[in-house]
């Protein structure tokens, strides 16, 4: 799991800086908040959890896990498609809210389920962390 959060983390890191540099060489800044979510949850997010899958988790494979990855994946691609679509004035925002509101609150699910594989990790003990 480890690799598919990096993997993903850099091709976000890549989309991400490719509209900051046409932002900047267009002098057009329309798409700050989108390429902002794009690096924040789409980059370093995902890039912390491939972090946690490789020094916490063991780099453990199980339904939940693959179901988290799956989940923070949908919602960040939701959301940044969907403020594209905002800031690019494709779509009106009382067209564009209610999906906003439901990606964003599926990316706070997977940092949900991230909290709780961390939580059983076996590698994890409260007790002798120091």
């Amino acid at each position: 799991m480890d690799r598919k959060f990096i993997f993903i983390s850099l091709m976000y890191a890549i989309i991400g800086l490719a509209l900051g540099i046409f932002m900047a060489a267009s002098k057009d800044h329309s798409h700050l908040v989108t390429h902002t979510h794009i690096l924040l949850i789409g980059f370093v997010v995902s890039f912390i959890y491939g972090l946690c899958h490789k020094l916490w988790l063991n780099n453990l494979i199980s339904k939940l896990s693959v179901t988290q990855f799956y989940i923070h994946q949908v919602g960040t691609l939701g959301v940044v498609i969907g403020l594209f679509l905002y800031y690019g004035n494709f779509v009106s925002l009382e067209t564009i809210d209610p999906f906003l509101a439901l990606f964003s609150i599926t990316v706070f699910i997977g940092m949900i389920l991230m909290t709780v594989l961390f939580i059983r990790s076996s590698k994890y003990d409260i007790s002798n962390d120091t």
